[in-house]
This record gives structure tokens, C-alpha cells and sequence, in this order.
């Protein structure tokens, strides 16, 4: 038995390390480079200079037009709670469920020895629902109790989730649109000088770069990261429910064998020919 202990204690602080040094996210960085790289070869096979586009008045008033409704229309906490999740998309996600799976079972096992025999572990649990988790499991007797509390973090932290990505998603929605208004406002100056035919052209192009920017800054940045947050946000309830009904049955004291199997269902499962079940 200490022999199995140790290994837990050696498994948990390898996998607490990983959790501390989160490595960057490469597909979310080549998301966005390849996004904009797009845009500029399309530009550029235009015959346009790039230079054209660099419009310092309309990129002001989409820029801080943007930024000024995203205050109106949300709060300072929900603000900061965004940014703060925006932040944290570069990370990516190095939670393995069959690894947590695993380390389940195994508090399952020294959990036979009883309850208590886990709290000299609790504190070097990385995830921190586990944590969470298994120090309710030895400080409540009421199962019913500790489910009600596990049930209450997850479902909050799923619609905290929602509302970070809704800050993103209500700021995708008026960037267009302001981008527009950019435009109309290019449109005015255009026309107060309309009796140089000469820059008439060239300024109505000009006006038009206002509206580029809107949707660019919608479709290719806050749109998108709205819903990674929200992707984010269904991965890690996924992994919640894992924890919280691995808690339940390590409490309930079923077989670690029953265990790993009950939770096995949470794991993908890879996807089968067509003839598979044919043959």
C-alpha cells in the first residue's frame, strides 16, 4: 500500500507540474495567421498597395467605437472577466481524461483504506474541482449535500463561460456596424469636396476602408474567439462531470475496477468504418 501511495504522490506532482507551466496554443496562433495572411494575399493579388488600407481615421472610429460600446453594454466585472479569458485562449489545454481517469481510480483504490486516507493528499491534486471535490467528500457526511455543491460549481462555471464569450459576441455585432459609420462619415468628406472630380474616386475607396475594418475585426478576431471561449467552456464542463461523478463513486466506495469503467463512457470514442460491423 505505501508502495501505491508513493506512485500517486509521484504521478500527482508530475501532473501538478504540467498544470503550472501551460504550453502555448499553436493551432489557435495559426488560426490567426493563417486568417490574416489570407486577407493580405487577396489583397495584394489585387495590384493594390497595402498602404491603401492603413487609414488611421477609420481605423479610430472602429477601434474606439467598438471598445466604447463594449463598456456601455457590459459590466466592469463581466469586462475584466472577459479579458481575462481572452488572455487564457494562447494556453492550450493539456487536461488528459484518461490520465484523470486513472488518477481517479487511483484515490479510488487508497480510498479503501478509508475516506481519510486521502486527505494528506488533497493538496497536491492539480485540478482543482478534484481538490475541491475530495476535500467535501472528507469533510461532509451527506452524499446528497456534496453532489448539490459539485452540481452548483459546474452549472455556474458553464454560464460564466457563456457570459465571457457574449462580451466578445455583442462587441463582434456593433463592429460592422460602426465600421459603416465610418464609411458614411468618409462619404461626407468625399462629397464636400465633390467639385474635385479627381479625388471623388479615391475618396469614396477610401471611405469604404472603415467598413473593411469593422468586418475584419467581427469575423476575424472576436467572433472567432467568442466561440473558442464557448468550445473552452464545453471542454471543461465535460471534464467537470468527469470529476464530479468520479467523486460520487469514490464517496459511495465502488470497486476501482466499476470506477474506471463508469467513466471510460466520458472518453471520445474513435469513429468506426462503415463496414465495420459487417464484417
Amino acid at each position: 500500500m505505501a508502495t501505491s501511495q508513493g506512485a500517486l504522490t509521484r504521478q500527482t506532482n508530475t501532473q501538478r507540474g504540467g498544470q503550472i507551466r501551460p504550453r502555448l496554443d499553436g493551432l489557435f496562433l495559426a488560426g490567426l495567421l493563417i486568417a490574416f495572411t489570407a486577407v493580405l494575399i487577396g489583397v495584394a493579388s489585387t495590384g493594390i498597395s497595402l498602404s491603401y488600407f492603413l487609414q488611421p481615421t477609420g481605423a479610430v472610429i472602429v477601434l474606439g467605437g467598438t471598445l466604447g460600446v463594449t463598456l456601455i453594454t457590459t459590466p466592469r466585472c463581466s469586462l475584466l472577466n472577459s479579458a481575462r479569458r481572452v488572455t487564457q485562449l494562447l494556453a492550450a489545454s493539456d487536461q488528459d481524461a484518461a490520465a484523470l481517469i486513472e488518477q481517479i481510480v487511483e484515490y479510488a483504490q487508497a480510498r479503501r483504506r478509508g475516506i481519510m486516507v486521502l486527505e494528506p493528499l488533497i493538496p497536491r491534486i492539480p485540478n482543482a474541482m478534484l481538490r475541491k471535490g475530495l476535500q467535501l467528500a472528507c469533510d461532509l457526511t451527506d452524499r446528497a449535500e456534496l453532489r448539490s455543491i459539485l452540481e452548483t460549481e459546474l452549472r455556474m462555471a458553464e454560464r460564466q463561460g457563456e457570459a465571457d464569450a457574449k462580451t466578445l459576441e455583442v462587441a463582434g455585432g456593433f463592429a460592422p456596424t460602426i465600421g459603416i459609420i465610418g464609411t458614411v462619415v468618409g462619404l461626407i468628406d468625399v462629397l464636400r469636396n465633390f467639385s474635385n472630380l479627381q479625388t471623388v474616386g479615391h475618396g469614396i475607396g477610401t471611405a469604404f476602408i472603415s467598413t473593411i475594418y469593422g468586418l475584419a475585426l467581427a469575423n476575424l478576431v472576436l467572433l472567432p474567439a467568442a466561440h473558442r471561449i464557448r468550445a473552452q467552456a464545453a471542454e471543461n464542463f465535460e471534464t467537470q462531470e468527469l470529476i464530479l461523478e468520479g467523486v460520487l463513486a469514490i464517496v459511495d466506495g465502488l470497486h476501482p475496477s466499476l470506477i474506471r469503467m463508469r467513466l471510460g463512457s466520458f472518453l471520445r470514442k474513435p469513429a468506426k468504418a462503415d463496414g465495420a460491423n459487417g464484417s
